[in-house]
């Protein structure tokens, strides 16, 4: 029997029907209350908002396709200047987190939250996870903490009102550390950076973990998810693996996968999304891919409306099976910046090369770029594998050469690979960095 999502009953307690199937309806006149309280709050508070939002009365949003009225809001402009977003004192502000830039110059983006922000990451953890794990069940959560109101910290906390422990690790930096904590902690859950569960598995498939207890479920967040890792984890650990969607400017979490991981539940009663025309702006017809676009309903302490998140995705049409009727998204594969073009007029993108190469046995993660100011094009692949082992530059040559997008321009000569090999060692570790792929032209 499928398990109920957990997040319906959830989001339409939130949105004011306790106890009663989710109505679609319903759900969107809260949304679009909220949306106006939102506009209230970051007109009133916001330097940004205020100038941003002038001339607008949000008593004159009809229904929620009125958020196009609104301006969106770039990554560009939160950076140059976060404090003109916040919409609180200084002395409400519970946690600010810094976000990295791509670059070494520069403003970073910093994300203010008020404590009551950030119970509503510590709710949505709770419940979302709850597919996942039982009451007396051990996580380990292979992510950033275990600081106060730290990603580690709030899903701790979550998870603790249900009875379920958390050992927060932190990021994986030498996989066979991290095996010698599940030795002792004897997970029934591992949450982590997808790139970084591979490389623990494949550690563990190579013989550096011994009494590992057999797990319950994987949940992969932090970045987009390769559906070659998906299938190398759920072979070698023989459980199902979620995936999560969030961003630190959503407060973190954004949606997950219910039983039946057919795309993410969001996180409606919090959130309201819209996909985009990168280009125009427009919203796109239903089930077409474009920019997903955020807007924060129940946010103190720095409100965002009509964030553009740079991800492509698109919603899925029809009801999910586990019967909820809570909006579903596919699962992200990629962010529109992630491509690199090709003289050919095509694109070259990250995620191609790791569908390509993630499955590759040993493989434990790999840097790209391209080089070279004319044909023929550099792809410079720096592969670390586990210790021990046997993966060749032919086998890798020959994963390339599979990928519709480069075999022409391989074969005629156009596009060189240059692979390079080597053992992973800690100092490969990215942390939480995202990674991509480098035009180096």
């Amino acid at each position: 029997m499928i398990k109920t999502n957990p997040l319906e009953a959830w989001i339409a307690q939130k949105s004011g029907q306790p106890g009663q199937p989710l109505d679609r309806g319903r759900l969107e006149s809260y949304q679009l209350e909220k949306l106006r309280e939102t506009l209230e709050l970051a007109a009133s508070n916001s330097r940004y908002y205020r100038q941003a939002l002038a001339g607008i009365d949000p008593g004159h949003l009809i229904s929620l396709r009125d958020v196009v009225k609104l301006p969106f809001t770039a990554p560009d402009q939160l950076m140059a200047d976060p404090l003109a977003f916040v919409c609180v004192s200084q002395s409400e502000i519970n946690r600010v987190v810094t976000l990295p830039t791509s670059g070494t110059t520069g403003p970073s983006k910093r994300i203010f939250f008020t404590a009551e922000d950030q119970e509503l990451t510590r709710d949505f953890f709770h419940i979302g996870m709850s597919v996942m794990v039982d009451p007396g069940d051990h996580v380990l959560g292979l992510l950033p903490g275990p600081l106060p109101g730290s990603i580690g910290a709030l899903l701790r906390e979550g998870l603790a009102r249900m009875q379920v422990e958390t050992t927060v690790f932190g990021p994986l930096i030498d996989p066979a550390v991290a095996l010698k904590a599940m030795e002792q902690s004897r997970p029934d859950c591992l949450v982590g950076i997808p790139q970084q569960m591979l490389a623990l598995a494949r550690y563990a498939q190579a013989g550096y973990g011994s009494g590992l207890k057999a797990l319950k479920s994987i949940l992969l967040s932090t970045d987009h998810v390769p559906s070659a890792i998906v299938q190398e984890l759920e072979g070698y650990w023989h459980c199902p693996v979620y995936q999560h969607y969030g961003m630190t400017e959503m407060g973190l979490g954004g949606g997950v996968d219910c039983a039946l991981r057919s795309g993410y539940h969001l996180r409606e009663a919090d959130l309201l999304f819209e996909i985009i025309d990168p280009q125009s702006g427009h919203p796109v017809p239903a089930g077409s891919y474009g920019e997903i676009v955020f807007t924060t309903l129940t946010r103190k302490g720095m409100p965002l409306i009509r964030y553009r998140t740079g991800d492509a995705g698109r919603f899925l049409s029809g009801p999910c099976r586990c019967g909820s009727s809570l909006l579903r998204l596919e699962h992200i594969k990629r962010r529109l910046s992630a491509g690199i073009p090709l003289p050919n007029g095509s694109m070259l993108w990250l995620d191609e090369l790791d569908e390509a190469l993630f499955g590759l046995p040993g493989l434990v993660d790999f840097a790209a770029a391209i080089s070279g100011g004319s044909l023929p094009l550099t792809l410079q692949l720096s592969v670390a594998v586990v210790p021990g082992s046997t993966l060749g530059t032919d086998e890798i040559a020959a994963c390339l050469e599979s990928m519709t997008g480069l075999t022409k321009w391989i074969h005629a000569g156009h596009i060189q690979p240059v692979i390079r090999i080597r053992s992973y060692d800690p100092s490969m570790s990215r942390g939480v960095q995202k990674r991509v792929l480098r035009d180096l032209r």
